[in-house]
């Protein structure tokens, strides 16, 4: 081909990228802003098209969704269901002959709850709580959300990470209100110790030592009140190099996959008789 127009053919071709790059891409904030604002409404019409066909129970868990997902996870979750692809938080639809279970936790219970889910599948009923639970403190507001109006045999929980800096004698405190009112479900309560972090997460060194300080309070609460516990920091700890996302305190999938396993151990001896 003659160099001049194959010059000629690469220049238009850059041309008309260019102007499909300035349709489609934001020059300043606001239009960044308006563009997300479009897709997150398209998004929504869609969830609430599909929302509006389900039956009457599930559509009332999306509502309980819709009230405590937030910010971050609600957008997540309407994308996910719009695409059908199953999440922590798809509708659980119980088998009556099966005990019931409830997660109760963070993101990193987030992330293993497919996997138990798929190890318990035949074995129980596996719900978890409708949102990121946090810290203790969002625990003492909104636990009744939590545990709702249905009978639970097993409540797994966890609280640690969104407390590392919480005083010593209100994570304490907290923590043993909320067993009382766990307690009061006649579930078999497992408190599964905060995983292991890396030592060069953002958060830097000094997160390490505050996990080992609230899993130690936490240990000496559960012992008090005799509740399980599953010892996911030292499960993990020792295999926590290609497991743990680099300087972060979440898990690759192989991390997760290893934790629904350990969880679903501790919540099938959970629900062996004693």
């Amino acid at each position: 081909m003659n160099a001049k127009p194959l010059f000629f053919l690469l220049a238009s071709a850059a041309l008309l990228s260019a102007q499909v790059k300035s349709q489609n891409e934001p020059t300043n904030a606001a239009e960044a802003a308006a563009q997300k604002a479009a897709v997150d409404k398209a998004i929504d019409e869609r969830y609430q098209a599909l929302k509006a066909k389900l039956p009457a129970d599930q559509q009332s868990w999306e509502t309980v969704l819709e009230q405590n997902l937030g910010s971050f996870y609600l957008p997540i979750h309407k994308a996910e269901k719009i695409a059908a692809k199953s999440n922590a938080w798809d509708f659980v639809q119980d088998d009556p002959k099966l005990p019931r279970v409830l997660l109760i936790g963070d993101s990193i219970s987030r992330g293993y709850t497919l996997d138990v889910r798929k190890v318990m599948a035949g074995k129980a009923n596996v719900h978890r709580a409708p949102e990121n639970c946090g810290p203790t403190a969002n625990g003492m507001k909104k636990i009744e959300i939590w545990l709702g109006d249905g009978k639970w045999d097993v409540i797994h929980f966890n609280f640690g990470i969104h407390d590392r800096k919480t005083p010593a004698a209100d994570y304490e405190q907290r923590l043993e209100a909320l067993i009382t009112r766990m307690k009061q479900t006649g579930a078999k309560l497992i408190f599964a110790t905060t995983t292991p972090v890396p030592s060069d997460t953002k958060d830097g060194p000094e997160i390490v030592t505050q996990i080992a300080e609230k899993n130690a309070i936490a240990t000496q609460v559960m012992q008090k009140h005799g509740v399980g516990i599953n010892d996911l920091h030292a499960f993990l700890a020792p295999q926590l190099e290609g497991i743990a996302n680099p300087k972060d305190v979440h898990f690759n999938a192989k991390g997760y996959e290893l934790m629904g396993q350990q969880v679903a151990k501790s919540i099938e001896a959970g629900l062996s008789p004693q």
